[in-house]
């Protein structure tokens, strides 16, 4: 399975096999706006009324997906912050606060 910590090692290692350092944040921001328009487009040519010209190419959803993870992780690396906790610390909020709010599966 593949941890926070695994994604952000992974991330970090492809960065030092090259002479280059993490982008600044603003950078990476302007990044993960993008890729969240990708991605955002390609939904709304599947689900939404705006179709794709005959003319383009679909996307993957996953691969959409994935650069955006990749670019959170790299702005988290960047800001030494670490995904795991930070996650967790999520999901505990998430389970405390909607315990009540949803009918249960079982």
């Amino acid at each position: 399975m593949n941890s926070m910590k695994n994604i952000q090692k992974r991330v970090d290692e492809w960065f030092r096999q090259y002479k280059i350092n993490y982008w600044q944040p603003l950078e990476m921001l302007a990044r993960l706006t993008e890729e969240n328009g990708e991605l955002a487009r390609e939904i709304n040519h599947r689900y939404g009324p705006k179709k794709k010209k005959v003319t383009e190419e679909p996307h993957n959803l996953g691969d959409e997906m994935a650069d955006i993870i990749f670019t959170v992780v790299c702005l988290a690396n960047a800001l030494d912050i670490d995904l795991d906790k930070h996650f967790d610390r999520v999901m505990d909020k998430c389970y405390g606060r909607d315990k009540d709010r949803w009918k249960n599966n079982t």
